[in-house]
């Protein structure tokens, strides 16, 4: 998949203009401080929630059209949009985060990259970090179309973080963009090792 291209053709059908409303929700309810890492951040719109929420918040997108796009939209966090891999993750970026923030990055790796997905957050976040995460588990596809968005099942996800993480919260958000309601789950890790 050639992010940028879809970027530059304006198909960003993932962004819906705000951020997360279950992240947003959760972080209001649950007040974490640190640095945060989104990846796949897109349009920033996470990014920026984080800031709002107190964070010393990363953006990081393997797309640069992208990135320049959040910079743009956000232009007092510009500084903090950076073009990378999550799977490659800079060097400064490698250790360095309390927290990462997922949302809609996972759901558009096709399922071969899930485990690549995984030890870019082993990379990133830090021993006790939280992988607070908006997990799209059941995208509305239309018949034969397999993604992205990919469906994630549960099981699926917790078997991705069966080892070096625990399970701290677990719901189905009752919060959600119109198109996602009851298709999302709400997921928070904590790295134990």
């Amino acid at each position: 998949m050639n992010w940028d291209d879809l970027y530059r053709k304006g198909e960003v059908f993932w962004n819906k203009g705000a951020p997360s409303l279950p992240m947003k929700q959760y972080l209001e309810r649950h007040p974490e401080r640190g640095r945060a890492l989104v990846p796949g951040c897109g349009h920033g719109h996470e990014v920026a929630l984080a800031a709002e929420f107190g964070f010393d918040a990363t953006g990081l997108d393997i797309a640069p059209t992208g990135v320049a796009a959040a910079r743009a939209l956000y232009p007092k966090l510009a500084h903090r949009f950076v073009v990378g891999d999550l799977f490659d993750p800079p060097a400064a970026l490698r250790g360095a985060f309390d927290v990462v923030l997922e949302h809609t990055c996972m759901s558009g790796l096709h399922p071969s990259l899930r485990a690549s997905y995984r030890r870019g957050i082993d990379l990133t976040l830090r021993p006790g970090g939280l992988l607070i995460g908006v997990w799209f588990i059941n995208p509305d596809l239309d018949p034969g179309d397999e993604g992205p968005p990919f469906p994630f099942p549960v099981p699926d996800l917790t078997a991705l973080f069966a080892d070096g993480y625990e399970i701290v919260h677990d719901y189905v958000p009752d919060v959600a963009f119109e198109s996602r309601v009851g298709r999302e789950r709400m997921r928070v890790l904590r790295r134990v090792r």
